[in-house]
């Protein structure tokens, strides 16, 4: 199941002796869930495009069947008038065929533009999720750091025996 901003709004982590500091945790989990939030809506937004297209597009389809079965009726009716229908079912059938091909340009057009804004949205999404594992990573870093064994081999008393 994916994560929700509520589950990054909820995240608690154990507290520890000398942990992160809980204000900036909390701090970059809201910011986390902010950006979260507006990449769930954006692509919300673009499946609600979608479907709008692919409803348009079926439209546009029961537009060229309805338009190839208008042709098919025109060219019965031209053998019953045989020069006037002929002339006129010709004329149908290149108006159909131009609308067709228009109807259909149009909705391939808009339909590679939203694959496109959907491409990039993915893009946008590998580089925050490769900033975010560096980030977490370079924390990783600074806490295998040999500073960290330093403090602890540091003795309290010898301090305390040089300064009297």
């Amino acid at each position: 199941m994916p994560l929700t901003p509520n589950d990054i709004h909820n995240k608690t982590f154990t507290k520890s002796f000398r942990g992160y500091d809980e204000d900036e945790v909390n701090e970059f989990l809201s910011q986390v869930r902010k950006d979260y939030e507006i990449v769930l809506r954006k692509k919300n937004e673009l499946e609600d495009k979608v479907n709008e297209l692919d409803d348009r597009l079926g439209h546009f389809a029961t537009i060229e069947e309805t338009l190839n079965k208008s042709i098919l009726v025109a060219q019965e009716a031209a053998e019953d008038v045989k020069r006037h229908s002929d002339k006129e079912a010709k004329l149908i059938i290149r108006e159909a065929e131009k609308n067709a091909d228009r109807i259909i340009n149009e909705a391939l057009s808009k339909s590679r533009k939203i694959a496109m804004e959907i491409e990039e949205l993915k893009k946008q999404s590998k580089v925050f999720r490769t900033r975010f594992q560096m980030l977490i990573e370079a924390q990783l870093d600074l806490l295998k750091n040999d500073d960290w064994d330093h403090l602890l081999e540091y003795e309290v008393d010898a301090f305390f025996d040089e300064k009297e």
